[in-house]
């Protein structure tokens, strides 16, 4: 393939199979997924996006895209990669509030910079994310009940949609770019930066809690009643965590089987420990994390994985957390069970994720989200899909049928791709694909089947 055309129109580095940096641009943090596109294009500017799109589309070929690479659900097996990580300005506004971030950003420099003004964004679990990727799924942040989802704050796209033309899209423009881009995922462009506002918040009442894997199936009993006691300024999930006997986990932990509780305050401590007792008190823990803490820290509250691992996910969208959910869960992922996965988590959702907005994310009707995640190693790699998939159908008598896009795991066909939609929603969604990237080029990741827009 000639790509001498392509390579003088971009002022990034272009790649081939077997060239040197070639490896590096198309590593992905989850390290069971290993692209081997036919061209990789690491972007320097919004214009080396539009320019790769445009000769993509005129040489037929599908387009993908990556920057940290933690939304890599399947394989990139052929065609274009568009690797965004070099778009990485971060520019705060702290008059106006707002932080301008490019595609290749993690939320680690958004919070630090953020911090010196004593401001903050809506990061979810870990902030080595990659902030746009994250948004454009929803983005559930870890204080989602309070402020709801990441997307909801944004105030401005910069994205060249999959006919290779550049677009700046302001928030609540009335246009479907605007309506498609929040939650829709990649399936109409590629985001090269965008604004999104910032909270003026310093510190929170958070950390973990760790008990012995034993006693899951009291402090899941507990929880499930104690989360209704919560207010909206609270969040919370639990998670029955097997970590593996590897020297970088905490000795108390290693190899061992536990419930893991997170939680996050916008309050005062006393009354984050008054609403804290009742979990508390049920036994006292192996290890409590809990205590006021910098909103720049919060990594401290879930403690995701920081370095890349090879991993299988998987989720769904829960409509009650009852006992006969929670027998269920503990039949999959309890102390009785032989589990093959890292964690099984339920989140609590609603507050302010809840309610009706145009936007195309998911899982403002469900009070809560169940995930798991398994590590793709030996001995246990070939059981982890099957797990996965045991514990999500598991839930199929109290879930909602749908999932978070950036939750869902590895989509299946057309069929299991709308699970992340309402059917309304999934419709809208194909057929702003379908004016948006007319040649399909957009089809790797979790995309939609395009439908004609007449």
């Amino acid at each position: 393939m000639d790509v001498s055309a392509l390579a003088q129109s971009v002022n990034g580095p272009v790649y081939r199979p077997g060239d040197e940096g070639y490896a590096e641009e198309v590593a992905a943090f989850n390290l069971s997924r290993q692209h081997t596109p036919d061209v990789v294009v690491a972007a320097r500017s919004a214009d080396d996006v539009a320019a790769a799109v445009r000769w993509a589309g005129e040489h037929a070929l599908p387009v993908g895209v990556q920057a940290t690479g933690h939304g890599a659900v399947l394989p990139i097996t052929d065609g274009v990669l568009v690797s965004t990580r070099g778009l990485d300005e971060v520019t705060i506004d702290p008059v106006r509030r707002t932080a301008r971030v490019g595609a290749g950003v993690k939320w680690r420099r958004v919070l630090d910079a953020a911090a010196e003004h004593g401001l903050a964004g809506l990061c979810g679990s870990t902030s080595d994310v990659g902030v746009v990727g994250y948004t454009l799924g929803g983005g559930l942040p870890v204080l989602g009940r309070k402020y709801g989802f990441s997307s909801d704050r944004v105030r401005s796209f910069d994205v060249v949609t999959g006919d290779g033309q550049l677009h700046h899209v302001e928030a609540g423009d009335g246009t479907e770019l605007d309506w498609a881009l929040r939650g829709g995922k990649g399936n109409v462009g590629i985001v090269t930066s965008m604004e999104v506002e910032l909270l003026e918040i310093a510190d929170l009442y958070g950390g973990a809690i760790f008990w012995p894997g034993a006693l899951a199936p009291t402090l899941l009993t507990v929880f499930a009643e104690w989360v209704d006691t919560l207010p909206d300024e609270f969040s919370a999930s639990i998670s029955l965590l097997r970590l593996p006997p590897l020297p970088e986990v905490p000795a108390p932990l290693r190899g061992q089987f536990t419930v893991h509780l997170r939680i996050a305050y916008l309050g005062d401590d006393a009354e984050g420990e008054r609403l804290l007792a009742p979990m508390r008190a049920v036994a006292p823990p192996m290890i409590d994390m809990v205590g006021r803490m910098p909103y720049a820290e919060l990594d401290r509250i879930h403690m995701d994985p920081e370095h890349p691992v090879p991993f299988e996910e998987g989720g769904t969208l829960l409509r009650e957390l009852g006992p006969d959910t929670i027998e269920a869960i503990l039949e999959q992922a309890g102390p009785d069970a032989q589990c093959p996965l890292l964690l099984v988590e339920v989140r609590l959702l609603g507050g302010a994720l809840a309610g009706d907005r145009t936007d195309a994310v998911s899982g403002r009707d469900a009070p809560y989200s169940l995930f798991a995640v398994g590590a793709l190693m030996p001995p246990i790699a070939e059981a982890v899909p099957g797990a996965i998939r045991a514990v999500v159908g598991a839930m199929a008598p109290w879930s909602t049928g749908g999932t978070m896009v950036n939750f869902h795991g590895v989509p299946g066909d057309d069929a299991d791709r709308a699970r992340a939609w309402s059917a309304p929603t999934f419709e809208r969604l194909q057929r702003a694909k379908a004016s948006y990237d007319p040649a399909n080029l957009l089809r790797f990741g979790h995309a939609v089947p395009a439908l004609d827009p007449a």
